[in-house]
């Protein structure tokens, strides 16, 4: 998914592998509830040892919040531009 930028919209159309829930942090279960819908790009950062840039997304809303109230950071493979 190279070109994505700050401020595109997004469809998440995979779960990384390896995610896990635990007692602080239900990350399988919240990608899981984003699958399939849309976002908005907030912030692509590069981190150093990975081959590719991580998406932040805002996704609160998926769980009846604000957007900004919660986040996930995904690998580009697993999102598909939506045209605007």
């Amino acid at each position: 998914m190279g070109g994505v930028q700050v401020g595109d919209t997004v469809k998440l159309i995979g779960v990384p592998p390896g995610l896990r829930d635990d007692d602080d942090l239900q990350t399988k279960s919240l990608f899981e509830k984003c699958l399939g819908r849309t976002f908005v790009v907030k912030a692509i950062d590069t981190i150093e040892g990975l081959p590719h840039p991580m998406i932040e997304l805002h996704v609160g809303h998926v769980e009846g919040g604000e957007d900004f109230e919660q986040s996930i950071w995904v690998e580009p493979e697993y999102l598909e531009r939506v045209p605007n």
